[in-house]
């Protein structure tokens, strides 16, 4: 029994940041049924390659990029387009805890979708809307991706290196990082309204922006900002309160150093063989090495380049000073301590039994984590769907694909 089992999610978004929240809820035992479109279904089952391949090794045509955020669901293929699909999506809805929709502001009220009248229909439901910009504003009405959301959400500003240097300019996140906090804090709104539901026995409406995540996400970079009126630039690696807090190369290639205090500093400078660093006026005291901070960068940096990543990390380590070295992701995921934390799961698939993806972090005493089923082929569980949810007859199901109302 997972801690949300007897939640139903009707899911009718897509792409990343509607299906990251959605696969949450799934993962904790929420029944997500994830709305497609007829013949095409989510638009990243055509993000590919890469695909998925077969247990003979062959190439699948279901995408990786779907599969890493639609486990635990079961999908039902419908034209909302339609006002028979439309009508089927109204009953599924009355039927349903939660909703999570990702259109454009105000799109889903041309076909009587809009939380306005599904909440008559079902005044228990948890309407979740996700969009780029919000439900209000001025550019409410315009899309928003993850791209775009990190630019003006001030992320890139912060990301890269510095001006002047190689490689210099503003950077995105090599994850859409936008995308995946906004699905993370839905969870949580939803969440939060349904336990509100449980002592006014009203759902409500959560109206979650991407712009607005971004911007709380900037944490004390923003707050940094409101204290001096001086916007933070980019450090590339390298930390704008902390010295040392960078990467570095050493003969063989990088690893990273998080010096987070004095005494972190010194019991650095010892491990590596550089006791009067810690000593000298220049660099004793944080506030120093921050003024400080291109003389002892190329003291470490020189230094560093005389042994292997591995031989430093080992005696940093040691010394109880943060240190790693920088994986790429194939070494991230043989990690000792990924694979002790179980965070590789195999989950069979109908065209793959030893089909794999990287698991849930959430780890729960009473209510753990279960791995169900892998992301749903196209419209697999309409007719369960409908049937258990709407009592439809064989019959009735027959007509409404004749239809192509449902596929």
């Amino acid at each position: 029994m997972g801690a949300l089992t007897g939640i139903r999610v009707l899911d009718l978004s897509r792409v990343l940041a509607g299906p990251w929240c959605s696969q949450v809820l799934a993962d904790l035992g929420a029944d997500v049924v994830k709305v497609e479109r007829v013949g095409r279904g989510d638009d990243t089952r055509a993000w590919g390659p890469p695909y998925m391949k077969d247990a003979q090794g062959n190439e699948t045509q279901e995408a990786s990029y779907y599969q890493s955020t639609n486990r635990n669901k079961r999908s039902v293929a419908i034209d909302i387009a339609t006002k028979k699909g439309q009508e089927v999506i109204r009953a599924l809805a009355a039927e349903s805890d939660v909703l999570i929709e990702n259109f454009k502001a105000g799109s889903l009220k041309k076909y009587g979708l809009d939380y306005e009248s599904i909440s008559k229909l079902n005044p228990r439901l948890v309407y979740c809307s996700i969009t780029g910009f919000g439900q209000t504003g001025p550019r409410a009405q315009e899309p928003g991706y993850d791209f775009i959301i990190q630019g003006m959400g001030g992320l890139m500003s912060i990301t890269g290196e510095r001006d002047g240097v190689p490689g210099g300019g503003p950077q995105k996140v090599g994850v859409a990082v936008t995308d995946v906090m906004t699905g993370l804090y839905s969870v949580i709104a939803i969440q939060a309204a349904l336990l509100a539901r449980e002592k006014t026995g009203r759902g409500q409406y959560c109206d979650m922006a991407l712009l607005d995540v971004q911007v709380a996400a900037l944490g004390n970079q923003s707050q940094s900002y409101l204290s001096t009126g001086v916007s933070p630039g980019r450090y590339g690696n390298a930390h704008a309160n902390i010295v040392p807090y960078n990467s570095f190369h050493a003969s063989d290639k990088d690893f990273i150093i998080a010096c987070g205090n004095d005494s972190q500093f010194s019991s650095l400078c010892d491990a590596i063989g550089l006791p009067e660093l810690s000593t000298d006026p220049r660099f004793s005291k944080n506030e120093n090495r921050i003024r400080n901070r291109d003389a002892i960068t190329q003291i470490l940096s020189d230094h560093f380049k005389r042994d292997a990543a591995e031989v430093w990390v080992e005696k940093i380590s040691k010394a109880k000073v943060p240190v790693g070295v920088i994986n790429d992701i194939a070494d991230a995921l043989a990690e000792p301590q990924v694979d002790a934390r179980g965070m590789l799961v195999n989950i069979p698939h109908s065209m793959n039994p030893d089909f794999k993806m990287v698991g849930s972090p959430i780890h729960m005493s009473d209510t753990p984590v279960e791995y169900k089923r892998p992301a749903p082929l196209l419209g697999q569980d309409t007719d369960d769907v409908l049937a258990e949810y709407l009592n439809l007859s064989p019959g009735q199901l027959s007509q409404l694909k004749g239809d192509g109302v449902v596929g």
